[in-house]
């Protein structure tokens, strides 16, 4: 396969029906694994999506947006099946539901991806619902355990969403036995772990691989970046905030990112590139990729606040 992609984003595209108000509906285009795909290409890097879409509008709007960012569309399957739906009734405290039992993400098939693909991979990342729906939850699991194989590095953010109950664990435990990366949020946590507190169910997920890198996205309160025993932390950079919806996504694409263009960069600075595009994310609304230069004046302005710490003290 010619110009085969650097890093990979398998999992769901779906569309998000949002309700504002009255009998009014919004749909924006969406899926966590997906907005990571997007993201990252938007970022400069050589990415492909693999999964599937419908064959309607929403399949098109979804299409659309991949090829806008530059996304490498070889992967991308289009079926004639019903599109995913996420029916978003409201936001704070969140209230949804998925519509989508026999739904195009459902039919992406592994076996019929253009030879050659994976030759160049340097990352696959892999989670949200897409690892909750069966049979694709299946067909990925796979997936990451043949490029773990062939030496792909995974990255893995298991996105907490209601649908993940009991049957979840045992994907919870290989996947993080796979990943080289896990990115987990506070909230992630809660939902994944609800008897524990957030350092024993932190402690909990390292268990299968803690020498992964691990990050642990706190919203406004920042994140923490851990690999082994080492462990950094930094608050996010003060933006003016328009939409928090795809932040999480972003800071993942950020940290990839940081990871495969600077893999010598110390763990803070692997951390402030992750808060950096999280936070550019956050510019704009929707899940909006963040632009290279926004990540780049506010990864350099975490750098410049960590000297003048290291400086002050």
């Amino acid at each position: 396969m010619h110009d085969a992609p650097l890093m990979l984003c398998a999992g769901e595209a779906l569309t998000d029906l949002i309700h504002q108000g009255e009998e009014r509906w919004v749909a924006r285009v969406g899926g966590s694994v997906w907005n990571v795909a997007r993201a990252l290409a938007a970022l400069g890097e050589r990415t492909a999506f693999a999964g599937a879409i419908s064959r309607d509008r929403f399949g098109n709007e979804l299409w659309a947006a991949s090829e806008a960012v530059g996304l490498d569309l070889r992967l991308l399957q289009r079926v004639q099946r019903a599109p995913l739906l996420a029916i978003v009734e409201q936001g704070e405290p969140p209230r949804y539901f998925f519509i989508g039992d026999d739904s195009a993400d459902l039919h992406f098939d592994v076996e019929v991806l253009p030879e050659g693909w994976s030759r160049r991979l340097r990352w696959a990342h892999f989670g949200g619902i897409s690892l909750a729906r069966e049979p694709l939850a299946s067909r990925l699991v796979a997936l990451a355990e043949r490029l773990k194989e062939q030496g792909v590095a995974i990255s893995y953010d298991p996105n907490y969403r209601n649908l993940m109950d009991e049957r979840y664990t045992p994907t919870l435990q290989r996947m993080g036995a796979l990943a080289d990366l896990i990115k987990v949020s506070d909230d992630d946590l809660r939902g994944l772990f609800p008897e524990l507190e957030q350092d024993e169910a932190l402690a909990g997920l390292r268990v299968p691989n803690p020498q992964a890198l691990c990050l642990l996205t706190r919203g406004g309160a920042g994140a923490s970046l851990y690999r082994g025993s080492e462990r950094v932390d930094a608050r996010a950079p003060a933006v003016q905030v328009v939409d928090t919806v795809g932040a999480g996504d972003a800071s993942v694409a950020g940290l990839l990112y940081s990871l495969s263009r600077h893999a010598e960069r110390p763990l803070q600075a692997h951390l402030h590139a992750a808060l950096a595009a999280g936070s550019a994310a956050c510019l704009q609304s929707g899940a909006t990729p963040p632009t290279p230069q926004a990540m780049g004046h506010l990864f350099e302005m975490l750098q410049a606040e960590k000297k003048q710490e290291v400086f002050s003290s």
